[in-house]
Parts: structure tokens; C-alpha cells; sequence
């Protein structure tokens, strides 16, 4: 083996041909340091020089079971050595046999078919395809379109993008595959309004907010929606919780109006919010499940569509199939991976660890802010929490997007990395700070998130009301 390279020739080859994802890549090439994470433990993770952070976002809300676990890159190398790729076009191989049966156990209702993919905006771009296919098999092909949420994310993908409620990710990319439409979120915190929803009770509110996917499916005409896509809790605008009874009604709906309900479970699905699905946190049976991310806690990259047996029907009939595929969705390393990591689930109960210390995360987290005049709301459930800012919180004042770009990218992004904790410091809709740990962290990580949050908080109160 070659002579590792030295920080410095990283830092030079980087600066000259890498290309960052979601990255203001002139910092770099500018000739500003790039962080270079070399390897991880547990809840940790060491940079090239050495210096420690803690990884309060599971690297992107994936790696469940903690960084490190070799048991794990040896089943990837163990199946890579036996069978390294084979597709799933007309053939298949154990791994991804055994996975798909034990997702299918797994999975709540008659979720039974799994379709895999390689990545959460696939799996999303393939259900919107497989909802829109499914309706042209069963006699009703004018049915099309889809219902999202405002500031919702949904992936990068032309698909999945036209899903994706965030506009300054879709203007890049505009025009978007036609019909998506967008219905106001469940953030009861900044509640949207049309002058109906004065003094609701939160059980109110999240009746009308579903109430507003029924109204937008009859302004579109119901022959023509074929599916609503929702979080269980959503991502973008700050782990928005859905609000007692609303998933219950949307469920209503789509059987009211025969449009098919998609969790989208990019993040939530894998024990995130304590429940190996999300929507069994909120308790709703979808027609579909998306999913990637946690499924393999990262060592390996995969994606899954969980399809009810209904869906699934007239596709298993005549000579009709489902006219999409992926190269490498289903690879065997990448199911062998989610199998052993599936098992560490099983053997450590990882459910059962977020489930006794998600109350003593969100406590921590509300003690933080009750203390800090920047921070308005906690909001969020199990280990995906979020915290939002404000320039008063007495008035819930918002911050313009001056405001924005100075505090969120100017200084909180780089001084918690400074201080050594990785979260996330974002502003798609409201500028939020985003907690997501590996769901192998408890009281010892929860403390020296307090402690960082307490130092750079309180320097971002100070300078806000300076």
C-alpha cells in the first residue's frame, strides 16, 4: 500500500478536484482549510489532524448503530468476496431475499412487496413512478399528480425535486416534471392562517391543516391526484411534528378521494423516533414507505420502497412490470450490510435506548433554551430534535435573510465545529439548529452537547442583541 497522504497534499488535491455537495465551493477553491474527517467511534469523529467532534447529526441522519462498527465492514467485504454485484433485473440473490422478507415482517399493514433503490431521492422519485403506473393499470390514468407540504424536502432528483417545497433549491432546476402541488405544513408554531384557524386547540389545527389536502384534491379534481407525500415528522423548517390526529385524517382522505398515502421515511424510518417506522410513531398504515438512510446506518448505500400488497396487485398480473430500475438498487453487499445492521438493532435494542432517553434528549435541549433569548422553540420526537431562532422570543420576531445568512453561515455553523460539535445550522424556511445523534448516544453525549450549545449560543445571543 502507498504512503497516506499528508494533510496538506488533501487540502491541495481537494481544493483542485473535488466537488462538495450543497458546498459554496469558492471558500475552497479561495484557498480556505476543508475539513477532512478521517475516522469515527461510536458517537465521535477524528479529523485528519486529529481533533475530535462529537456527531450530534449521525453524519446526515444515518448512522443509527454509531461510527466504527467493524462488524459491519466485515459482512460488507464477507458478501463482497462471495458475490460482489449482481442486479435485480429478472434475477435475484440471497441478501436481497432475505431483506426484503424481513422488511416486509417488519413493516407495518400489508406492506409486503420492498422495491430497493440506492439513495432516499430514488426511492421517492420510484413511488411517485410506481403511484402514477399504478393508476393507469387499474383504468384511472389522468391520476398524476401529488400533494406535498410547504418547506418540505423530498430529494435532489428531477422527481423528487418537483416534490420538494423549498424554492431555493428548485429555481436552479426550473421548469420541474409536472404536478406537484403544496398544502400548508403542521408547524404550530408559526401556524399558517387564512383568518379560519384563530383559537384553534392543536387537535383543531392539525384537523384543518389535513383538511387542506382534501380541499386542494377537490380544486384539482380527484380523478387527477394520485398521491399525497408526507414526513411522519418533517425535516426541512426544523423537525415539524405533525400534531395529534392529523395522520388519522389524511388517512380519511386519501381513502376518501382513492389517492395513495406515501411516508416519506428517508430519516424517520429506522428507529429515529424510537420506532422502527415513523409511522408507528403516529400510528397510520401508508400505502407506501420510502426509506434509506438508517437501513444500513450508512456503511453501505441503500434505499427501499415498501408497497401494500393492493399496490403491488396489478402489477403482478398479465405481462405487466413496473417499467423502472436501478443498477445497483438491491446490491448484495448493501443488503447483506442492512441484515447485520438490522441484527445490532436486535441484539443492542437500539429502539429501546432512544425510547428510555428521548425525554432526557428533549429536556436538555429545553433547559438550553429557556435559557437563551435567541432560541424560540424545541420541537422534534425521539432523537431528531430541532431548536429554532429568534431575534426576540417574546414576539417569536423573525430574522431577515441578511439576519440569516450572517448568523446561521457567518458564525453558529463554523464555531460549533470549532468547539467540536457537528449538527446542522439550517434555513430552509425558519433558521433552525438540528440534532439527530446516533441512536447509541445517552446522558454522557447529551451533556457535552449542552455544554457546547451553552457556549455558542450564548455568544450568538449576544452578538443578535448587540
Amino acid at each position: 500500500m502507498s504512503e497516506p497522504l499528508s494533510t496538506e497534499r488533501l487540502q491541495e488535491l481537494a481544493a483542485r478536484h473535488l466537488w462538495m455537495h450543497f458546498t459554496r465551493m469558492s471558500s475552497y477553491t479561495n484557498g480556505e482549510s476543508l475539513p477532512i474527517i478521517d475516522h469515527g467511534e461510536g458517537s465521535y469523529l477524528w479529523d485528519h489532524q486529529g481533533k475530535q467532534y462529537l456527531d450530534s447529526l449521525s453524519g446526515l441522519f444515518v448512522v443509527q448503530v454509531g461510527h466504527g462498527r467493524q462488524e459491519l465492514a466485515d459482512v460488507g467485504a464477507q458478501q463482497g468476496g462471495r458475490l460482489g454485484f449482481f442486479p435485480l433485473w429478472s434475477y435475484a440473490h440471497p441478501p436481497a431475499i432475505e431483506l426484503a422478507a424481513r422488511l416486509a415482517e417488519m413493516s407495518p399493514g400489508d406492506l409486503n412487496r420492498v422495491f430497493f433503490t440506492v439513495s432516499g431521492s430514488e426511492a421517492v422519485e420510484s413511488a411517485w413512478k410506481l403511484a402514477r403506473q399504478f393508476f393507469q393499470l387499474t383504468g384511472k390514468p389522468g391520476k398524476y399528480k401529488v400533494i406535498t407540504r410547504q418547506t418540505a424536502y423530498h430529494g435532489t432528483t428531477l422527481g423528487a425535486l418537483a416534490l420538494t417545497s423549498v424554492p431555493s433549491m428548485r429555481a436552479p432546476f426550473e421548469p420541474l416534471p409536472a404536478g406537484a402541488r403544496k398544502v400548508p405544513n403542521t408547524n404550530n408554531y408559526r401556524r399558517w392562517t387564512d383568518g379560519s384557524i384563530d383559537g384553534l386547540t392543536d387537535e383543531q389545527f392539525a384537523r384543518a391543516t389535513a383538511d387542506q389536502i382534501a380541499l386542494t384534491i377537490e380544486m384539482e379534481g380527484p380523478d387527477t391526484v394520485a398521491a399525497v407525500f408526507l414526513e411522519p415528522l418533517q425535516n426541512a423548517g426544523g423537525c415539524i411534528e405533525p400534531g395529534p390526529g392529523y395522520f388519522q385524517r389524511v388517512r380519511e382522505i386519501c381513502d376518501e378521494y382513492n389517492v395513495l398515502l406515501v411516508s416519506d421515511e428517508v430519516i424517520c424510518a429506522y428507529g429515529r423516533l424510537g420506532t422502527m417506522f415513523g409511522c408507528e410513531k403516529y400510528d397510520y398504515v401508508p400505502d407506501m414507505i420510502t426509506s434509506a438512510k438508517g437501513l444500513t446506518s450508512g456503511y453501505s448505500p441503500l434505499g427501499a420502497v415498501l408497497v401494500s400488497d393492493r399496490i403491488f396487485e396489478p402489477f403482478g398480473q398479465d405481462k405487466n412490470s413496473f417499467a423502472h430500475g436501478i443498477t445497483f438498487g438491491g446490491h448484495p453487499v448493501s443488503c447483506a450490510v442492512a441484515l447485520a445492521n438490522l441484527d445490532i438493532f436486535e441484539k443492542e435494542d437500539i429502539l429501546g435506548n432512544v425510547v428510555n432517553h428521548q425525554d432526557e434528549f428533549a429536556a436538555m435541549l429545553n433547559r438550553v433554551a429557556a435559557d437563551m433569548p435567541i432560541v424560540g422553540d424545541v420541537r422534534g420526537d425521539g432523537y431528531f430534535m430541532a431548536m429554532e431562532l429568534v431575534k426576540d422570543k417574546a414576539t417569536k420576531a423573525e430574522f431577515d435573510r441578511d439576519e440569516c445568512e450572517s448568523l446561521i453561515r457567518g458564525f453558529l455553523s463554523p464555531r460549533l465545529f470549532e468547539e467540536g460539535l457537528i449538527c446542522r445550522a439550517d434555513d430552509r424556511g425558519d433558521p433552525v439548529l438540528q440534532f439527530s445523534p446516533p441512536l447509541v448516544a445517552g446522558p454522557v453525549e447529551f451533556a457535552e452537547i449542552e455544554r457546547i450549545l451553552r457556549i455558542v449560543l450564548s455568544e450568538a445571543s449576544d452578538r443578535v442583541v448587540q
